[in-house]
């Protein structure tokens, strides 16, 4: 019988320079000629339950001033192009990822780590950022990697069941996941008022996770996919030359809550939404929770740690729901079954169900 996998332990890491305030009144000021929209952006964005958000980037010290940044690379009406932003992801991501891996393998013989598996979505670089960690964090050279690019806010659960994979069939590995993202690499200048709401969603972030067959932490149980009918371009992630545009439709939470109320035996299969202890839901804002909750009919209380992460760091793409699950790892008692899910691009859900190890 191949072994269970196990997440042991995850660390966190975000950037120094906390920016919520400030982008908010940056993208109002870009709506000084709409009084009436931006009566709108700002009532919207008070209510989004987010009071902290972290980027890479120094901000400059007027939010209405000429240039977003300190460095002056965000300048009103020359913003940088894809390539300039792709060498600010080069330079940043790997230095993120680097605080979040030392921090989880700091009492770790790095010499056994088997695997190492990345997602990101917010850049690309070939040598990428794999290799990167591999010089900087004292893996070794044959370590297999992989990256999962490109595939938004639901690829950490696909990273821990590609992990599990690996674990099932070698009860030997060791599997390093890191999920790094630089999101507010791409703000816009625009007066859209629905692009400038989600972006008002973003911060930087990165999570490190182990994975093993030692029976300590979460083990990982099943995994379920469900695509909602006709969502294709609900949420999109495209590359465009002013970098990577995101589209996040307000018909989002409408799907997810569709979706998930008609696919729930799929997700949960034998086991009852009421016996589900721990409820690991990726943040995508404060509707896309309030969303969640409805369509399973949750506990009030029952995502206070996915809106906790939510209100101190905001949207993190795949970096997020790992933010959750450390929390779990910390609160969750030996025993208790629990729940992960995420969304992006198609409109998907990825979810996966763990139980608390001991």
């Amino acid at each position: 019988m191949p072994p269970n996998a196990y997440l042991n332990r995850v660390a966190t890491a975000a950037p120094r320079y906390e920016v919520h305030r400030f982008f908010l009144s940056f993208a109002a000021s870009m709506l000084e000629r709409e009084p009436r929209q931006r009566s709108i952006f700002v009532r919207m964005a008070d209510r989004a339950g987010i009071a902290r958000r972290y980027s890479c980037f120094e901000p400059a010290s007027d939010p209405e001033g000429a240039t977003l940044d300190a460095a002056g690379l965000f300048r009103r009406g020359a913003f940088p192009g894809t390539a300039k932003r792709m060498e600010l992801y080069e330079a940043a991501a790997p230095q993120l990822a680097k605080q979040a891996v030392d921090r989880l393998l700091q009492d770790e013989d790095r010499s056994r780590i088997t695997h190492l598996i990345v997602t990101t979505c917010t850049g690309f670089s070939a040598p990428g950022i794999d290799l990167e960690l591999v010089a900087r964090c004292g893996l070794r050279d044959a370590v297999e990697r992989t990256i999962i690019g490109f595939m938004g806010c639901y690829a950490a659960i696909n990273a821990l069941k590609l992990a599990r994979h690996i674990v099932r069939s070698d009860a030997e590995a060791r599997v390093l996941i890191v999920d790094v993202e630089i999101c507010t690499l791409h703000l816009k200048e625009t007066a859209d008022l629905e692009k400038l709401l989600s972006f008002c969603l973003w911060g930087d972030g990165c999570a490190a996770a182990l994975v093993t067959a030692e029976a300590h932490g979460l083990q990982l149980d099943t995994f379920c996919a469900v695509v909602a009918p006709q969502g294709r371009q609900l949420m999109t992630w495209s590359i465009h030359d002013n970098g990577f545009d995101m589209v996040l439709s307000g018909q989002v939470p409408g799907a997810i809550n569709e979706t998930l109320g008609s696919r729930a035996g799929e997700i949960f299969a034998d086991v009852a939404v009421g016996d589900v202890d721990l409820w690991a839901v990726h943040p995508g804002g404060r509707s896309v929770l309030d969303a969640v909750e409805r369509a399973l009919d949750l506990d009030p209380r029952a995502l206070d740690a996915s809106r906790g992460v939510l209100h101190d760091y905001g949207n993190m793409s795949s970096a997020t729901v790992m933010f959750v699950i450390e929390r779990m790892l910390k609160q969750g008692r030996p025993g208790q079954r629990g729940c992960a899910m995420a969304f992006g691009p198609g409109l998907t859900a990825e979810t996966m169900m763990f139980r608390t190890a001991g």
